[in-house]
């Protein structure tokens, strides 16, 4: 078995795989001042959970966008496994061309969103991870990992407009009946819920317009759209622009690109 842990900003996902099949995952909250002991502790009870032994975990790898948690987990996991995981990181990579400036300011996750995206889906691609940010990336034609979008996440949205207006009250975040809101309910949830979807769908038919140009045609014939992260399945519900909802797909790239270090 071999152990994935994605630590986003928000939440950390956890997930056991048997090659590239995600058995199972857990998610915890991101906590910044957790300790290697912590982490240990809550790994240890994920696993006793489903009855999981440590000793039948081979290797673990990391993807982290939170340094002082790197560095924790790194310790926990020494602690558990007995041995150094594998750090995901676009200077690791191996097998897909960054075809950008400045490599090393790619976060863990979206390097592995976009290996694993090519390798499932082939290119060019596109993923939407809607996580504490929601990031773009996109494989081009070549199969080369061309960068992307970052944007405030749903829930940041959300949270900031629920700080700085009195009037207005957290909702829950699921997809309206309507466009046109008619309650104050239903007019949040449009604005932040369709709004995200709306803004997933115009910046992917900008980015399709400009690989295609690249290309020197008016249209690609195959680019695949993928969501992933958190709430993707609800934003999925939203628009029509997803070819596949794939919320293992971070996980899977970890291990990827494990596998070909």
């Amino acid at each position: 078995m071999f152990l994935a842990i994605d630590v986003g900003n928000s939440q950390t996902t956890i997930g056991i795989l048997e090659d590239d099949v995600v058995g199972r995952r857990w998610r915890l909250k991101t906590d910044r001042l957790d300790t290697s002991d912590e982490l240990d502790a809550a790994l240890r009870s994920f696993l006793a959970l489903d009855g999981i032994a440590l000793a039948g975990i081979e290797a673990a790898a990391v993807a982290s966008v939170v340094p002082v948690l790197t560095d924790m987990w790194c310790a926990a996991l020494r602690h558990a496994l007995g041995e150094e995981p594998f750090i995901v990181s676009a200077a690791k990579v191996r097998g897909i061309e960054i075809a950008m400036p400045y490599p090393t300011q790619i976060g863990a996750d979206r390097i592995a969103d976009a290996v694993e995206a090519r390798a499932t889906y082939g290119s060019p691609a596109i993923v939407v991870d809607f996580g504490t940010a929601t990031n773009i990336d996109v494989v081009d034609g070549r199969g080369r990992y061309r960068g992307g979008c970052i944007a405030p996440g749903l829930m940041l949205s959300a949270a900031a407009l629920f700080e700085k207006a009195a009037k207005l009250a957290s909702i829950p975040i699921e997809v309206p009946p309507a466009a046109i809101g008619d309650t104050t309910e239903h007019a949040l949830q449009a604005g932040l819920v369709l709004g995200v979807a709306a803004q997933a769908e115009g910046l992917v038919a900008r980015i399709k317009s400009q690989l295609a140009a690249e290309e020197g045609t008016n249209e690609l014939e195959h680019c695949p759209v993928i969501a992933t992260g958190g709430l993707s399945r609800v934003i999925g519900q939203a628009t029509d622009v997803f070819d596949a909802i794939d919320v293992d797909l971070t996980l899977r790239g970890i291990w990827r690109i494990w596998q070909a270090r």
